[in-house]
């Protein structure tokens, strides 16, 4: 039997192939081609079903014998099949994704002002979900239209906004499409970009108390719908919930936040070794990639150069996935970092009391009294970044132990 697989032209990163081996028992591979290889990839015709992904769900209509009524008003097929006279059908299951996406999400569509953010493909979709779940108004933004996003602030009494753009993306990280704040009646924040798990955008919303939703939610539940098709069968719903929280979990990274000398490093070890993830420690990637001790940059540089080289070394780790990474008792400090260490991240507290602290190579660690008042600062912006707090035992596998009945549900 020929595969089922994924269609577009740039996929090295796609998890589709593990989300359908959640969902079926079929080989699913990844069709990377070239715009001018469309042509005799359709002729060829080497696979039993596809899904298709940016830049081409406009382009394979044409290849589709005839469309589904969702397709058609879309303008867009992400899913083809291949019927028994051998001709292909084009349907869209993207819009059953991004309903099962706002249905979980909780976030009231009827009788609200939707901005949809950006104007490609899948905001087609969008419109056309929210357009039938009762939206009052549905206004577009682009960076030519009329709404762009210079005015868009015009409309800062919108309800609801989606975002349909690659901004904050994988491997973009850190990128805003928008200003969340100048929005005063927000009641949800929908982002289709599931890598990161919490994009700029979402991470804003957080902060402000707005409900809010990642796009790998709708990844699945569009996965599903595919599968059903590919197979001719159904698959429970309740598969796509399983499916998100296990991908979700898997792909977490576990941050180590807390105090210089608090004893980060130690866990952290212990931790990859136990959950078989490779370990990551921030300040040994500063010392890696400067080529010189921590207190040696501190001497020659100061501490403003230091924090400049470790939000590089936080950036770099924290995009990534499955990975367990220990800070600097500083990371916390710069609002940069704090976005960076929960993009994709559980955020493990580690607290000691400030008098058995290690004290020995921490330059700003110089006296009692000294961390005491690093402590004072830096307390609140722990608390506020964690996801849960660990007192920590003279004994590591005691706190080892802490970590684990902590995460059980959470990381796998």
């Amino acid at each position: 039997m020929k595969p089922f697989g994924l269609l577009g032209r740039k996929l090295s990163h796609s998890i589709s192939p593990e989300i359908h081996n959640l969902l079926c028992d079929y080989e699913y591979v990844l069709f990377e081609r070239e715009p001018d290889e469309l042509d005799e990839f359709f002729q060829k015709r080497e696979f039993s079903g596809l899904n298709v992904t940016i830049p081409y769900k406009k382009d394979v209509i044409k290849y589709c014998a005839e469309l589904s009524y969702t397709a058609k008003k879309i303008g867009s097929v992400n899913t083809i099949t291949v019927r028994p006279d051998g001709t292909l059908y084009g349907d869209n299951s993207d819009y059953f994704g991004f309903s099962y996406m706002i249905e979980k999400s909780g976030i009231e569509i009827n009788d609200k002002t939707v901005l949809v953010l950006g104007t490609g493909g899948a905001s087609l979709t969008v419109r056309a979900v929210v357009e039938d779940m009762g939206a009052k108004e549905i206004i577009s933004v682009s960076r030519t239209g009329d709404v762009n996003y210079e005015n868009v602030y015009n409309f800062k009494n919108a309800d609801v906004i989606v975002n349909t753009t690659p901004v904050g993306m994988y491997p973009n990280n850190g990128e805003r499409v928008i200003d969340l704040s100048k929005f005063t009646s927000l009641s949800g924040c929908l982002d289709l970009i599931y890598n990161p798990s919490l994009t700029p955008f979402l991470y804003d919303a957080k902060n402000l108390g707005v409900p809010y939703a990642n796009g790998l939610t709708m990844l699945v539940a569009q996965a599903q719908m595919s599968a059903e098709k590919f197979i001719n069968s159904t698959i429970p719903k309740e598969k796509i919930d399983k499916i998100v929280d296990e991908l979700a979990a898997v792909r977490k990274n576990i941050v180590l936040i807390g105090m210089p000398g608090c004893g980060k490093s130690t866990v952290s070890a212990l931790l990859g070794e136990v959950l078989s993830r490779e370990v990551v420690d921030t300040d040994s990637l500063i010392v890696e990639n400067e080529g010189r001790s921590i207190p040696e940059i501190f001497a020659a540089d100061g501490e403003d150069y230091f924090r400049t080289a470790e939000t590089k070394a936080v950036a770099d780790c924290t995009k990534k996935s499955s990975l367990v990474i220990a800070t600097g008792g500083g990371a916390v400090l710069k609002e940069e970092n704090r976005y960076l260490l929960s993009q994709n991240s559980f955020v493990l507290w580690l607290k000691r009391d400030f008098t058995r602290l290690a004290m020995e190579g921490r330059p700003l660690s110089k006296s009692l009294d000294d961390i005491k008042k690093i402590e004072q600062v830096r307390t609140p912006i722990y608390s506020s970044l964690a996801d849960v707090e660990i007192e920590v035992d003279d004994d590591p596998q005691v706190t080892l132990s802490k970590i684990l009945e902590a995460i059980k549900g959470e990381i796998k």
